[in-house]
């Protein structure tokens, strides 16, 4: 009777975590709702000595329960403590979520998890068209300029970026695929890599062309040489078609220039670019005054006035430095630094000592590209983009064989 009560519980969380991936990308409420319905139904089903026992000995959930302590340890010393507390509740998947997916992802049902998120972008993709071509009004954020049907731009393009590595990778590797089914991954691996610059979201598009040289790496392996001069041609023939094709992506690429002149030349940092150099460069000095420990938890926005105060800056006051590396070490110091990344040199070298195919690949794109992005915002702290990062490090980097 247990062992059937189990294999019964194993199912439902099976099917929960498949429509996880499907809801996630399509709705914050629904994704919520089955997050709070696989934490609940695991606290109260018991054996916990075995779900103790399965956390602490994965690596990666014990580097994410320090990385979320730091945080609240980092209370004891700031002053805003209600700040602090927000910030702790935003890196709470830190402590609850990954840990406990850890122990519930199964092996053979990853293929699932990863048809339910890549079915979840194409419909979102179509959405997206659909705004585009106005034939349906604007859904949540998006505009008919910036067609991001279920959230913004800043979460959207690293989905769908991520979307189009998990389809042509599939496309590329899987040669069991039949006729019909290449030409639908190639479909929508085309339409994806064109709305990728019918939207807005620069991080994202970044992102893409990252993931383009990492897949080509990656694909002509260990023929560097000619992934290196493929990488060549194709990279700068998609941005200058994307450029010259795109009004969207062409007015997002000028404008980062205008922003970098006119903070070279204007004194001005009253611009996307701008804002981020003078974050950049505030940030740092108070980093200088609390390089190991940090200022607390709480403490970014009031120790960033101060130093705003001090330099009359017009890049004006920010809760976050739209820049991970440099909020965690303000926060925490090269403490709270390490402690983060460890966890994607966790990541890396599990991946890199995984046998060929799909979770070795997918193990190094993932750290990666959240290592590229993450210097443009705080994408660990987003909900969007984290529970991307949690769910997909929830199968990539568990030892099935232990588990």
């Amino acid at each position: 009777m247990t062992n059937s009560r189990h294999l019964n519980l194993d199912q439902i969380y099976q099917y929960l975590l498949i429509a996880l991936a499907f809801v996630f990308p399509l709705t914050v409420a629904g994704g919520n709702l089955i997050i709070g319905i696989i934490v609940l139904t695991w606290l109260l089903s018991g054996n916990y000595k075995t779900k103790f026992n399965q956390i602490i000995s994965n690596k990666l959930a014990v580097l994410s329960i320090l990385f979320f302590s730091l945080h609240v340890l980092g209370l004891l010393w700031t002053d805003d403590l209600k700040w602090g507390l927000t910030i702790v509740k935003k890196m709470s998947d830190f402590l609850f979520l990954l840990p406990i997916l850890l122990t519930i992802t199964k092996k053979e049902y990853i293929k699932y998890y990863i048809s339910a998120f890549i079915l979840a972008m194409s419909l979102t993709e179509v959405l997206s068209y659909l705004v585009w071509f106005e034939i349906i009004d604007p859904l949540h954020k998006a505009t008919v300029g910036n067609p991001t049907p279920t959230m913004s731009h800043i979460s959207y393009n690293p989905y769908l970026a991520f979307g189009i590595y998990l389809i042509t990778h599939e496309l590329l590797s899987n040669k069991s695929l039949s006729a019909i089914a290449k030409y639908f991954y190639a479909f929508f691996a085309l339409t994806m890599s064109i709305n990728m610059f019918i939207t807005g979201g620069r991080a994202g598009q970044v992102m893409f062309f990252a993931m383009v040289i990492i897949l080509i790496f990656q694909y002509y392996n260990p023929k560097r040489i000619k992934a290196a001069i493929l990488t060549i041609i194709i990279v700068p023939s998609i941005f200058m078609s994307a450029y010259s094709l795109s009004p969207q992506f062409n007015n997002r690429v000028d404008a980062v220039f205008d922003d970098i002149s006119a903070y070279k030349n204007e004194k001005t940092s009253n611009n996307s670019i701008g804002q981020r150099i003078t974050y950049t460069i505030n940030s740092f000095k108070i980093i200088q005054n609390n390089l190991l420990f940090g200022v607390g938890t709480g403490d970014f926005p009031s120790e960033y006035e101060k130093v705003h105060v001090k330099n009359m800056s017009d890049a004006g006051l920010t809760v976050n430095p739209h820049n991970m590396y440099i909020l965690t070490t303000v926060q925490l110091g090269v403490l709270g630094l390490a402690s983060m990344l460890l966890i994607f040199y966790h990541q890396l070298k599990f991946a890199l000592s995984s046998k060929v195919g799909i979770m070795k690949d997918l193990g190094v794109v993932l750290p990666m590209l959240f290592l590229v992005i993450m210097w443009s915002d705080s994408y660990l702290l987003g909900h969007y983009t984290t529970i991307l990062f949690v769910f997909f490090s929830s199968f990539l980097y568990k030892d099935f064989e232990k588990n």
